[in-house]
């Protein structure tokens, strides 16, 4: 991890290869740290190194991790040759709410939207890399939970944090790097689909809209669709399968089912059709929009931040158990439809940002 204030260069060394974490011995204007990380109470007390301490220190890094915190920048194996990366983040305000989500949470939740990304290039992730941007009167309870969300999330998909960056900032702000290896495959991109492929979806679609529906009436229940929007569970696992299984195309539903085949349909240059019939609505879905007056289907179709898994692929009995077929890839310009017509839904088929 490195870091740089007002100018100021220089890298914070964090510890050895073998991923433990030593205190610095000095701020950047000189003199030690004000406090050590089992005194402090916020960052600012804690120091810069105190805070990388606190990031990085006394964890686990599997075997593909040559070289974790502690050096100027990571060594990671790479036995395909090339490196898939990645980078997703997450600002408070904006991605979370610390009244609504709890800092593992959010932890966890910046990881799943770095390995959604992974996976839909049909790759298996290696390593993440953590930046973290924060006020000094954030609580070292705070980077505590979030230290422990990205490394929770890190072993379940057996890899580790090997470094990143800290710095001062106004807000809150949580950057991951992934990195991911595409084992001798070529990686499935979002320009590959063809006519007469039929598109399949593995993985929840619209419970974190449906959870944030919940949320913003002030509710906390039901559980499954508040923790889907606070902690979202991609199937990472399932890129890679889909990867051997021939998917001609895939992307992740960070912005929306529609808003995400979009950009297939416009990178291939084709048109994808979806069935509202066949487009996957959970019971618990349906309910939760019956009683908050929702539209099931359109949380499914326009609702980001799922980070399930859509792909194309040649033919219905080449699509891999779990994944669900919901239409089909026709010539076209880069469009898509709903029952063969534009979405007609309330709303906007996305998120964007900026707008």
């Amino acid at each position: 991890m490195s870091r740089t204030a007002n100018g100021r260069g220089g890298h914070g060394r964090t510890g050895g290869a073998g991923g433990r974490a030593r205190r610095g011995t000095g701020a950047p204007g000189g003199g030690p740290d004000r406090a050590t990380p089992a005194d402090a109470g916020t960052a600012a007390e804690l120091g810069e190194f105190g805070v990388i301490d606190r990031l990085t220190g006394d964890r686990f890094q599997p075997e593909q991790t040559l070289l974790g915190p502690g050096d100027d920048a990571a060594v990671v194996a790479a036995p395909d040759g090339r490196v898939v990366a990645t980078v997703d983040t997450l600002v408070q305000g904006v991605h979370f709410r610390l009244d609504w989500s709890a800092p593992e949470q959010v932890g966890r939740k910046a990881v799943a939207a770095n390995l959604a990304d992974v996976a839909a290039m049909g790759a298996v992730p290696t390593a993440l890399l953590l930046s973290l941007a924060c006020p000094g009167d954030t609580s070292a309870d705070v980077l505590d939970g979030l230290a422990a969300g990205v490394w929770d999330a890190a072993a379940d998909a057996g890899v580790g944090v090997v470094g990143g960056d800290t710095v001062s900032a106004d807000t809150l702000v949580v950057s991951i790097t992934a990195l991911g290896d595409l084992e001798g495959r070529a990686p499935v991109t979002r320009s590959g689909a063809r006519p007469g492929d039929v598109v399949a979806v593995c993985g929840q679609l619209g419970w974190s809209a449906a959870g944030m529906a919940v949320l913003r009436r002030g509710f906390r229940s039901p559980v499954a669709m508040v923790a889907a929007h606070r902690t979202p569970r991609p199937p990472w696992r399932a890129g890679p399968v889909a990867a051997r299984a021939g998917a001609t195309s895939m992307i992740d539903t960070s912005d929306g089912l529609l808003a995400d085949l979009g950009h297939v349909a416009a990178a291939s240059r084709v048109h994808v059709d979806l069935s509202s019939r066949l487009v996957p609505v959970a019971d618990k879905l349906r309910d939760v929009a019956s009683a908050l007056g929702g539209d099931a289907l359109g949380w499914a179709l326009t609702g980001g931040e799922d980070h399930a898994l859509v792909a194309t692929f040649p033919r219905e009995q080449d699509v891999p158990a779990d994944w669900v077929v919901c239409g089909e890839v026709r010539a076209g310009t880069g469009s898509v439809t709903v029952d063969a017509d534009r979405w007609g839904g309330s709303g906007d088929p996305g998120y964007l940002h900026w707008r």
